[in-house]
């Protein structure tokens, strides 16, 4: 088959398009019903759903119980060691058989499966993350035809691929859960890495059908493939490329047509033909003025809706396809500086300080992950103030739906591609794997407005630290042949392959070789010396460093750091019983999957808490100081800029009812941590600092114009009383942290009690509070807090409720909770200062009833009182 590639000039159109006839070319059914499972060998069969895995179909046709549950996720390593057959008829119709081409289609297939059509063999795939079209022309026919798909056991078929080479470093693969001894076989596997399990997450392979399966049917012509380069874009002009791939089977003449699919603008209309083959076609389209697409904060998300037509010289639709994207400028800037080397991103032209979190999964099983589900985690993304969404590399690439609804609510995305805390093989087949998944995924991807950064992987740079003595200690399990070997793997994928990829199939995306990296180069090992590239700091929890570390370890860009908390008891009710309720039992134990676990969080709690012995109080309390020390690190991040240029938290969600880092819970209830993070993420934050004996105020704004204001300064005793109070008009310098405020700490706190006082520090503006936080010169348990009486009242205003809370004393961490309701609050687990009403909104369709409301606070839980 001949390529032809065509390359047309600037046309440029203001015209309503023309009407094409709509004509049935292309039809496309859908391969998803009534489909059966099998196990092969074995005696498990049942209805199947597809897109589905082997683990939900067991599970919907009774033959296991909820893997989350206590520990059922051990009784369930079985399945992955068996082979598995996935059956169904589907229907040809005369119309579709007629036509010239043919397909089927696997949008995605998890992970070694074998095709098969009318008992004709077709493919073997082998690569959970890539797309895969066979023609099925010749071997279907008009009325029903079986489709079958064997899936292979990843575990039998990785033992295979060990067999014939040594083993590599895999930390997070759980093997000994999976009755495999040391043998992990995760690495030779295009497949999620979290199935293998991870320090947060079970060991769950799966196996099945995971995305659609598509039937097309098309005479002459079909477009692959629409991309919408974006090599200029300003606040004057867009000057754009549409790149547009073919598939042609017959001679096409005819005309293609690019509109605004919004306002029927039509851009190109284009006369065109094209022989038999594979064609790439090339239109450049300005627009004047166009609405630029920005991050939340920062302005609107403004999409524009392209139509690409292909139409035969009878005006016939022959072909058509929609692009949606964003125009935008993104860039990554790394310059040198005073310091070191910047690590920023700039949108539009406008450096943006990141704000963010890790994201893994939303289940283990990502086929029932809903479409609510994914509105939710975005949707607590941007009402935490979130800007940036880092999709990790042990995951999945999401679904084209978690990337839509980035693009629609304003959020970046730095995407890792699907590499993760281990080393990989580097054969040739391997090597080509990889290269089509990553084709795959680019090109599946580049056209959303969120993808600010692609990422070759996580961790792995600095693990195996080829050039330094650092590192995870891996290399050193190796001898020089193999480290070589090891390390040539490592720079075709990560140097070679990846960013080779990205080059030719975006138009100048950012690549990052791995999270952390102090460079581009390989030998840029991350280190807390370095002032350039990211940082993981984790110190704080692998480290045991205390939180006031957060302050001394600042990087450029701060991609990881965090602390677990439990999930509260509402939660853990869904995966223990009242046995389990031991921070030590088996259950908890098994629900907790980082080495040093629940030990590690009551020991840093014992350093800053006084210990509740009561369960639901220890869950609560993990809460609290896990905010705590999360609140700690973004404060030091944000006041350390401009040197500092983003900060993302591990992690934003769970994969299942766990102990972890993450904000919101499997169910995506909000922790502590989510409403620290929302006050930590606003605009202006005030932040608040003891250096030696001085007392120091920053002002953090992240608004692209100076702010005035009044800065005030309150010291506030436990009864409520004012101590002292200082205003002081401060001017908060745009996009960046300024010092606005510092006094020796003995002439302000002088004949005050430390720990019966805490600082209230506000910035107004004509009256309206810009920013406000509160400062402690102790930590929570030197602090001498008495027990509040409470008045609370629930209001309805306007068809909304609101619950109003007053306390006679110092409040600390106040929790509210409606038990058993599905009720959302705005704000939760806050200080709550004496004599101060506090108004914070309910969420909910039930009717509320203050007898159900339950209130939680540190004097409480450390007191013992239940």
């Amino acid at each position: 088959m001949k390529i032809k590639i065509i390359c047309l000039g600037l046309i440029i159109l203001s015209v309503v398009a023309c009407q094409s006839k709509k004509t049935k070319n292309m039809i496309i059914q859908e391969i998803h019903s009534n489909w059966v499972f099998a196990e092969i060998d074995g005696t498990h069969t049942g209805k199947a759903t597809v897109p589905g895995t082997i683990h939900t179909d067991l599970l919907a046709n009774n033959f296991i119980e909820d893997p989350f549950y206590r520990v059922n996720e051990k009784e369930q390593q079985w399945i992955d060691k068996k082979d598995w057959e996935y059956t169904t008829i589907f229907t040809v119709s005369t119309e579709e058989f007629k036509k010239d081409n043919i397909v089927l289609e696997f949008k995605g297939l998890d992970t070694y499966a074998s095709i098969y059509v009318n008992d004709k063999f077709l493919l073997n795939a082998h690569n959970m993350f890539r797309e895969w079209e066979i023609d099925v022309k010749k071997l279907v026919k008009v009325g029903e035809n079986k489709l079958k798909v064997v899936l292979h056991s990843p575990i039998k078929k990785g033992l295979e691929l060990l067999e014939n080479h040594y083993p590599l470093p895999a930390i997070n693969d759980q093997s000994e859960n999976g009755e495999m001894g040391n043998e992990k076989v995760s690495i030779f596997t295009r497949k999620a890495g979290y199935h293998y399990g991870w320090d947060w997450g079970p060991r769950l392979v799966t196996s099945g059908i995971w995305k659609p399966v598509l039937l097309k049917s098309w005479n002459q012509i079909k477009i692959k493939t629409v991309f919408i380069k974006q090599p200029k874009v300003t606040k004057s002009v867009a000057e754009l490329v549409t790149e547009i791939e073919l598939d042609i089977t017959t001679n096409f003449s005819g005309q293609l047509r690019i509109s605004n699919q919004e306002t029927n603008e039509q851009y190109i209309t284009e006369t065109l033909k094209l022989e038999n083959g594979v064609a790439k076609v090339s239109f450049p389209i300005t627009i004047q003025n166009p609405k630029l697409w920005w991050t939340k904060a920062l302005g609107e998300q403004n999409l524009y809706h392209f139509n690409v037509e292909l139409l035969d010289e009878g005006n016939n639709q022959l072909a058509s396809k929609d692009i949606t994207t964003g125009l935008r400028s993104i860039k990554l800037i790394r310059e040198k500086d005073e310091a070191g080397e910047s690590f920023l991103f700039e949108l539009n032209g406008v450096p943006v300080f990141i704000k963010g979190a890790n994201y893994i999964p939303n289940d283990s099983f990502v086929t029932r992950v809903t479409t609510s589900d994914y509105e939710k985690v975005i949707k607590d993304a941007v009402d935490a103030n979130m800007n940036m969404l880092r999709v990790w590399g042990g995951g999945i690439y999401e679904y084209d739906q978690f990337y839509e609804l980035c693009d629609k609510n304003g959020l970046l995305v730095w995407q890792d591609f699907m590499f993760a805390c281990s080393m990989y093989p580097g054969n040739k087949d391997f090597l080509e794997n990889v290269k089509q998944e990553a084709i795959d995924n680019v090109i599946r991807l580049r056209n959303h407005p969120s993808i600010a950064i692609w990422c070759g992987n996580n961790e792995i740079n600095t693990a195996w630290s080829h050039y330094s003595d650092g590192g995870w200690g891996w290399k050193e399990e190796y001898k020089e042949k193999q480290r070589e070997e090891i390390q040539k793997a490592y720079l075709d994928i990560f140097h070679e392959i990846l960013p080779t990829v990205v080059n030719k199939y975006t138009d100048g995306d950012d690549y990052w070789p791995s999270s952390p990296q102090a460079g581009f180069e390989p030998e840029k090992h991350a280190g807390y010396e370095n002032p350039s590239g990211d940082m993981h700091y984790w110190g704080v929890w692998h480290g045991k460093h205390p939180f006031e570390d957060f302050e001394k370890y600042k990087a450029r860009f701060m991609s990881e750091y965090g602390f677990q908390s439990f999930p509260d008891l509402e939660t853990v009710k869904k995966y223990a019983l009242p046995e389990d309720f031991n921070i030590e039992s088996e259950v908890m134990s098994s629900h907790q999957r980082s080495g040093i676990g629940n030990l590690t969080i009551k020991e840093y709690m014992s350093w800053d808490y006084n210990v509740p012995t009561n369960f639901e109080n220890f869950l609560y309390m993990s809460q609290v100081l896990q905010a705590r020390g999360v609140r700690k690190a973004i404060e030091a991040h944000r006041s350390a800029m401009p040197y500092t240029m983003g900060t993302m938290y591990w992690q934003i969600n769970d994969c299942w009812p766990v102990a972890s880092w993450s904000s919101t819970d499997y169910y995506h209830k909000w922790k502590a941590l989510h409403y620290a993070v929302k006050k930590a993420y606003e605009p202006v934050l005030l932040v608040t600092k003891e250096k030696e004996d001085t007392i120091l105020v920053y002002g953090v704004s992240d608004l692209l114009e100076e702010t005035k204001g009044e800065l005030k300064l309150s010291l506030i005793d436990f009864d409520g009383n004012i101590l002292k109070e200082i205003s002081d008009e401060v001017l908060l310098i745009k996009n960046t942290s300024t010092k606005v405020f510092e006094i020796r700490k003995e002439n302000f706190l002088a004949k005050v009690n430390s720990s019966k006082a805490v600082l209230k520090i506000e910035l107004k503006k004509d009256e309206a509070v810009l920013s406000e936080n509160l400062f402690y010169f102790e930590k929570p348990k030197d602090l001498q807090l008495e027990e509040p009486n409470f008045t609370t009242e629930i209001v309805e205003e306007d068809g909304e409720h609101f619950i109003y809370i007053t306390s006679n004393k110092l409040v600390k961490n106040l929790y509210l909770n409606f038990k058993n309701q599905h009720i959302f609050l705005s704000d939760n687990y806050f200080d709550l200062l004496p004599n101060t009403t506090k108004k914070i909104k309910v969420t909910t369709t039930e009717v509320l009833d203050l007898k159900d409301l339950k209130l939680k606070h540190v004097q409480q839980v450390t007191n013992n009182i239940n």
